[in-house]
């Protein structure tokens, strides 16, 4: 993989988050976990260039992003599709997905990342926050009687790219 700038990164970010999905990965002492994820964003606030990310209080990654300073965000190529539905369905509690899935881990600058990613974004997080139901407009009251029944709210996590590797 090759190291570019932020600036250098020709994606659609809807179609990269949204569409092509993407893991969240991060490591605890000496095991590294990963979720698949569909929401998130990608932008600039107080002059740096960040990831937004959304990880559940339920799922078990959010205890290794917790622990570290850094994550990254591996966007894999379209062949992997069938491994990111298993990774956002099964917790890695319960097995060793990653092995499932035969990814091979690698790190840059102590953050795990997979080898088959075709995009990662090594990420130092900057805020974090707990969505609440009341912070919902009243336009978006719906949203959160929809995605919220279980009041298993999500984490949103502000996070500096400190470097974004790609294939070569």
């Amino acid at each position: 993989m090759k190291q570019i700038s932020p600036a250098s990164l020709q994606e659609n970010t809807f179609e990269m988050i949204g569409k092509d999905w993407m893991l969240i990965t991060a490591q605890k002492d000496d095991k590294v976990n990963t979720m698949t994820a569909s929401w998130g964003g990608l932008g600039v606030i107080w002059n740096k260039n960040v990831a937004t990310v959304y990880i559940r209080n339920s799922r078990y990654t959010k205890e290794f992003v917790d622990s570290q300073e850094r994550f990254s965000i591996c966007v894999m190529p379209q062949k992997f599709r069938n491994e990111l539905s298993y990774c956002g369905k099964v917790s890695g509690r319960d097995e060793d997905k990653i092995a499932k899935c035969g990814f091979s881990v690698a790190h840059h600058k102590d953050v795990p990342y997979f080898n088959e990613s075709r995009i990662v974004l090594i990420c130092k997080k900057l805020y974090a926050q707990e969505m609440k139901a009341e912070c919902f407009t009243n336009e978006g009251k719906n949203l959160a009687e929809t995605f919220y029944k279980d009041n298993d709210w999500h984490v949103m996590y502000i996070a500096e790219i400190e470097d974004i590797l790609v294939t070569d």
